[in-house]
């Protein structure tokens, strides 16, 4: 099964509480506020969704204020939310432009072979042979695949296809990935 990265997410400056693990994670957005009864619409990042629903706890903006969800419809592709104690646009409109997270213990369980992107980054590549090509440092969505962006101790960025076929190994506990090189993937030596 290919590997799959669920919810990706920007760096924070929240801490962590281990190596490599953000504390909050990114579900969403928050544009403006909508009607007269305190919605408000977001932008949703999550490949969970549904596990936004009335009673969860939210953590909006750079300060984290923590909102409870009173109900939450979708619009067109995004979704508007309320959220307990807000009931006019001109009191949710405080929000508006702000990030909207949920606390790492909150998030959702993965199935094997799944991967946040955060669990992602920041791992050592190396060859089937045990030769270093450097640092995951970011994930390209493609459509068709992800591709990783490794960076080497010098030269060029290596782009490589986060395939089935070309992992090998990932041990996020020894923070590192080793993985069959296709032809014409490493620059020439």
């Amino acid at each position: 099964m290919t590997p799959r990265f669920l919810s990706p997410q920007e760096p924070n400056e929240a801490g962590s509480p281990e190596l490599g693990e953000p504390a909050i994670l990114a579900v969403g957005r928050l544009r403006k506020p909508h009607g007269i009864k305190g919605e408000i619409l977001m932008d949703v990042v999550t490949d969970f969704p549904e596990r936004l629903k009335p009673g969860v706890w939210l953590l909006v903006g750079p300060n984290q204020q923590r909102l409870k969800i009173r109900s939450v419809r979708w619009h067109d592709r995004s979704m508007l939310v309320a959220f307990s104690g807000y009931k006019t646009p001109e009191e949710i409109g405080e929000f508006r432009n702000m990030e909207v997270y949920v606390p790492v213990e909150d998030r959702a369980p993965l199935e094997e072979d799944e991967y946040y992107h955060h669990q992602i980054i920041g791992l050592k590549v190396f060859t089937e042979e045990e030769k270093p090509i450097g640092t995951v440092r970011e994930i390209l969505e493609t459509g068709s695949n992800d591709v990783l962006v490794v960076h080497p101790e010098s030269g060029a960025d290596v782009l490589i296809p986060f395939i089935e076929s070309t992992i090998l190994e990932i041990d996020l506990g020894k923070g590192f990935i080793r993985m069959q090189m296709l032809p014409g993937l490493l620059p020439e030596e």
